[in-house]
């Protein structure tokens, strides 16, 4: 591995590790270099089952730090890019089920617009659905019938193991009305998936108090990098009511700092534009100026701890948990701050109508739940209980 050190050194400092954990990739590396000689492996063989044996034999020797396989990925990512490693190809579909399940997936991506995570949560969805048919073993999907699908929803629901009850019939109706479409079944057999009792108006939105929302914000330490990137982002989420997906969407280019918009990427690749408040615009300026370590990557926020890369969604929301530790809150999800974002307009006098266009809602129903929690507007229409004075 020695032609690859100088090369995989570089690396290690463009993706922002400093020295001392450069120092023990570097180590490991010759560590590695020396098992595989022992061993007559090339580099170009380095296989999933070659990592774990060599990690294996690091944790039996007593090491410490460094001894799993997720240890090798700026390595083994290094060697892709050089060109030393090929990336693993993914079996073809070989059986008529599988073509098929992966025509649902181009579909799901191409057609529905959906993100990764998604396709597969619908994918595994379906791939449980035709293997309790027994489509594998001779069962024909042209002669699906009501009853086979009723069946199916009952005893899954019954005994969910992948995926909840709700999570399950959403899936399965979205992957027969793509049957439908392509001529597998004859009937829009998606109408026969039983509605999942649901009461969606039902509870009031559980919005944080202002005063909450200030303590969150104030528990950021600004004068720090990760202080200023957190500001940042608990601002986007409570004033503008971003989702946690959207704020780790954000790119550079997103932002039009001349005409003072934001271009936000919300669900299904839908973009859309916003104002963008003074507040908003200085905490996330401060961060990009003073916080935000230089990297390739074009996402708006980044992790502070290497290897630098864009913050996931679910790093957001763990940014919103640190920040209810440090103020003494109880762990909320970044989810509760868009609930916040929108009572917040709704007290300062904004229409429903209004928050539904800041929130991106598709439908007015899903932004009259915020009715619920206007008190002044609704006391009028309540009636006064009997015996009280009036």
């Amino acid at each position: 591995m020695a032609p690859f050190a100088s090369g995989f050194r570089e690396e290690l400092r463009r993706l922002g590790y400093k020295d001392d954990q450069l120092n023990k990739h570097m180590l490991v590396l010759g560590h590695l270099s020396g098992w595989m000689a022992e061993r007559g492996t090339s580099p170009g063989e380095l296989s999933t089952q070659v990592v774990e044996d060599f990690f294996a034999e690091r944790r039996r020797l007593g090491h410490v730090w460094l001894i799993t396989p997720l240890a090798a990925k700026p390595l083994l990512e290094f060697l892709r890019t050089a060109g030393v490693l090929t990336e693993p190809v993914a079996p073809a579909p070989s059986g008529s089920v599988d073509v098929l399940l992966e025509r649902y997936r181009e579909f799901l991506v191409h057609q529905r617009g959906l993100v990764p995570a998604t396709v597969s949560h619908y994918g595994v969805a379906a791939r449980v659905f035709v293997d309790a048919l027994g489509a594998d073993s001779g069962f024909e999907l042209g002669s699906l019938s009501t009853a086979d699908v009723s069946r199916f929803v009952i005893g899954a629901c019954s005994n969910p193991v992948k995926q909840s009850a709700r999570e399950m019939v959403s899936a399965l109706r979205s992957f027969l009305r793509f049957l439908h479409v392509e001529g597998v079944t004859a009937g829009p057999l998606s109408q026969a998936v039983p509605a999942y009792a649901s009461w969606r108006a039902g509870p009031l939105p559980r919005p944080l108090s202002p005063d909450q929302t200030a303590r969150l914000l104030a528990s950021c330490d600004r004068r720090s990098a990760r202080g200023r990137r957190d500001y940042a982002v608990l601002v986007l989420l409570a004033r503008l009511g971003l989702r946690a997906g959207e704020v780790a969407a954000l790119a550079l280019e997103d932002i039009d700092w001349r005409a003072g918009e934001l271009v936000v990427t919300g669900k299904g690749r839908r973009t859309e534009r916003l104002p963008l408040p003074v507040d908003v615009g200085e905490a996330v300026a401060d961060y990009l100026r003073h916080g935000r370590p230089e990297a390739d990557s074009r996402a708006v926020f980044l992790r502070c701890i290497a290897p630098l890369a864009a913050l996931s969604p679910t790093g957001v929301t763990w940014v919103v948990y640190a920040s209810c530790d440090r103020a003494g809150l109880p762990q909320v999800g970044a989810h509760r701050l868009r609930h916040s974002a929108a009572t917040d307009m709704l007290r300062a006098g904004a229409s429903l109508a209004e928050i539904g266009q800041v929130l991106r809602h598709r439908r007015v129903g899903t932004t009259a739940i915020y009715a619920k929690v206007d008190h002044a507007a609704l006391s009028p229409l309540a009636r006064h209980w009997p015996g009280t004075a009036s």
